[in-house]
């Protein structure tokens, strides 16, 4: 059933719970094209999985995901066809999220960027680790925050701390992450994969109607919420068409401070 998914590691580590790993040795889990399109996909095959009754996300090798690979990044600045495709990629990965009935539980540490930062936060049930650094970097990249951000960051954290991450790509680790309410936990790193394990077994054993129509009722916030997401997304991608973008995805491949005019 996920043979074609072949960029995401998926296992079951225990009965009716299925496991996505992201993985890219070397890159700190960076989501490139494939894993990306197969990110999106991948929620309704689960969806429709009768062995699988909860999804346990997190990264490998201490890192969740470092956001979007920059070859592809360039893709869609300078290519109508890869940007297009990706429009509707990062479109159907927020909403297959949000329309998955299964509940999806995240263990977050290291770098949490990007499509990976999507998924970690759209989760129902998010788990950081102190060491977690979440950042949502769009801004520093010369573009509109939006594949995931206006969507649930001011439902998660309220408006005023949302524009002060998001306006300034300011990172936030576990536990601040907590405080504010961005994640539901933060737990020492050294227990986080148990811990995720923990709540996967409890969800699991739970009544599957009852669980399942909760979390349909809860996320009729997140589709209120749709229209702005839309237009998010349609700006990013409209800045992605831009002057800054070529800045931007120097400035990170320098370690530098972007400098635009």
């Amino acid at each position: 059933m996920y043979d074609e998914f072949t960029s995401l590691a998926i296992d079951r580590p225990g009965e009716s719970i299925l496991r996505i790993t992201l993985s890219t040795p070397g890159k700190l889990n960076a989501v490139g094209q494939e894993a990306h399109a197969q990110l999106a996909r991948v929620w309704r095959t689960i969806d429709g999985d009768p062995d699988t009754r909860v999804v346990v996300v997190r990264g490998a090798d201490g890192a969740f995901s470092s956001g979007g690979d920059l070859d592809l990044v360039e893709g869609i600045a300078k290519d109508w066809e890869t940007r297009l495709r990706v429009f509707h990629e990062a479109r159907d990965l927020v909403y297959n999220i949000v329309d998955c009935s299964k509940p999806i539980v995240a263990a977050i540490d290291g770098p949490a960027v990007g499509a990976g930062l999507a998924v970690a936060l759209l989760a129902d049930v998010s788990i950081a680790a102190p060491t977690a650094r979440i950042v949502d970097g769009h801004t520093r990249l010369g573009v509109a925050a939006g594949d995931h951000a206006v969507l649930v960051w001011p439902l998660l954290c309220g408006m005023a701390k949302a524009k002060y991450h998001l306006l300034l790509c300011e990172p936030v680790d576990g536990v601040e992450a907590e405080r504010i309410g961005l994640v539901s936990l933060c737990v020492p790193a050294a227990e986080l994969e148990e811990r995720a394990m923990e709540i996967a077994r409890r969800l699991a054993s739970g009544s599957q109607a009852a669980i399942r129509h909760t979390k349909l009722a809860l996320n009729n916030w997140l589709r209120a919420a749709g229209p702005a997401f839309d237009a998010s997304l349609a700006l990013e991608f409209l800045d992605m068409t831009g002057p800054d973008v070529a800045e931007g995805v120097a400035a990170v491949r320098e370690r530098r401070t972007p400098n635009f005019s």
